[in-house]
């Protein structure tokens, strides 16, 4: 029982711990700077829409404040069958040479994105939000991250605006994330792409799977191309936060049950043979993550028996420190103030994101898939 306390313990830390700490001592992937560049002379940007008729006008004049950076634009308003005014409002926008590329059905982001990929002949293509905005050199950083042959796609850093429209400070989490993605870059790829603000080239768009997250997807497809996907902090979107934060757990279950069905559609990922350092950053990112959890259940089952059932004194420390972690969210509704604090705020996230990683397993487990997209509002 003990050696299964403490496999479990070792185990949870993996994916959090263990997992950059090995990114950070083996050895980078090898460059090639003698390959030459690959031109950009066309770029389509597509903005995924449902029923975003209070953001769409927002969003379209923020982006055709883009800086230019010389190279001819397409700007297409991907809609999954918006019944608001959305469609209406881009069609305003057409003497300005905005598209409206609309799906007669309801089918989820990626299928209205794959209907926008199939519209244009850019070189390089962008994909963005609704709620997300971009500052006016967006553009101008993004191509020039894709001065690298090798970087088959390029995903922007989050920022987050709160309702009086100031930055807000970047929290522990949000940090790490972005840190965990300098070193999937430094190391060969990354795992998956912010789904608000990406880019990528138009042939690791080909095979366009709209059963798969298109921030996954997209990653996979650049590695099977023998590019990478990488993140760049000079490319950034920025985010409101969302207006009810009851419905944030919503998203992260909707989130992770997404990303489990899609990793068992492209199963195929986690062959070493195959895919080689992209499988290991897959397995240690995704699949050592979503199994946290379940290490933090045997850790505290294991404890529990060693304190009463072995009457091992010396456990009774770590389950009292176990429970105190998963009641301090419950705490917090009570007391508020908690989630002010640095430390509290941490540990009552990490508790959030592992209820909703086994909510979102439970589901999976149950056969159930979500392919319809839902817009959080902000």
């Amino acid at each position: 029982m003990e050696a299964l306390f403490w496999f479990c313990v070792i185990a949870a830390l993996y994916s959090y711990f263990w997992y950059p700490a090995l990114l950070l001592i083996l050895p980078p992937r090898k460059s090639d700077t003698n390959a030459p560049a690959i031109p950009v002379r066309k770029v389509a940007i597509v903005i995924a829409a449902r029923n975003e008729a209070s953001k769409i006008a927002g969003k379209i004049d923020n982006t055709l404040a883009l800086e230019p950076a010389d190279v001819e634009l397409d700007l297409m308003v991907a809609s999954d069958a918006s019944d608001d005014a959305t469609d209406s409002i881009v069609l305003d926008y057409a003497d300005k040479g905005v598209r409206l590329i609309r799906s007669p059905v309801r089918k989820g982001k990626e299928h209205a994105q794959e209907l926008a990929i199939a519209s244009t002949d850019a070189d390089v293509i962008v994909f963005t939000d609704a709620g997300t905005i971009l500052p006016k050199d967006a553009l101008t950083h993004l191509l020039d991250a894709f001065r690298d042959p090798t970087v088959g796609a390029v995903s922007s850093v989050d920022r987050f605006i709160t309702a009086d429209g100031t930055l807000q400070g970047e929290g522990a989490y949000v940090r790490y994330e972005m840190w965990l993605r300098d070193l999937e870059t430094r190391f060969h790829s990354l795992v998956g792409l912010s789904g608000s603000f990406f880019a990528a080239r138009r042939n690791v768009c080909q095979k366009w799977d709209n059963r798969v997250q298109s921030d996954f997807g997209t990653a996979l497809s650049c590695v099977q191309l023998g590019m990478r996907a990488v993140s760049d902090r000079r490319v950034i979107g920025y985010y409101g936060n969302i207006a009810d934060s009851r419905k944030e757990y919503q998203r992260k279950v909707r989130t992770i049950t997404r990303g489990m069905g899609s990793l068992r559609i492209r199963a195929e990922v986690l062959k070493v043979s195959r895919y080689g350092r992209f499988s290991f950053e897959v397995f240690s990112h995704k699949v050592m993550r979503w199994a946290t959890p379940w290490f933090l259940l045997g850790t505290a089952g294991a404890n529990a028996v060693l304190v009463f059932q072995d009457s091992h004194p010396v456990y009774v420390l770590p389950l009292l420190a176990q429970l105190a972690l998963y009641l301090l969210p419950l705490v917090s509704r009570f007391v508020p103030g908690l989630r002010r604090i640095g430390l509290a705020r941490i540990v009552i996230y990490f508790v959030e994101v592992n209820v909703a990683i086994l909510h979102a397993a439970l589901l999976t487990l149950s056969g159930r898939t979500i392919l319809i997209w839902e817009p959080s509002k902000r």
